[in-house]
């Protein structure tokens, strides 16, 4: 069986928030928001599909309210449990990563 690559402990995250996590991939890394609703979590590539800007407002600290993340830059608003636009000015949603929650580690699947 394929072991899943660990991004990072449950508990690191605060509950209904947001850390950044940055994963190694063939063409040099890439930035993920990885997101907590209890216990469950989400991860998204770091990008808004507004303007292919981060969400953070600084590095790693993130806009998360409502069960909602808003890229500081122009505003567009995603929810957590999906990645949809549920407002702003971003036509699509957030690019989502499958994931998984093992013995309290958040897993890529």
């Amino acid at each position: 069986m394929k072991q899943s690559q660990p991004l990072c402990q449950l508990d690191e995250i605060p509950d209904n928030g947001a850390i950044a996590v940055r994963i190694a991939t063939v063409t040099g890394g890439s930035e993920l928001i990885v997101l907590r609703q209890g216990d469950c979590a989400f991860a998204y590539h770091n990008e808004c599909p507004h303007a292919g800007r981060n969400l953070d407002f600084a590095p790693g600290k993130f806009l998360v309210q409502g069960g909602c993340v808003t890229c500081a830059v122009h505003g567009a608003t995603f929810t957590v449990a999906t990645g949809a636009c549920c407002g702003g000015p971003a036509r699509s949603g957030l690019v989502g990563l499958p994931v998984e929650v093992v013995d309290g580690i958040v897993r890529l699947k």
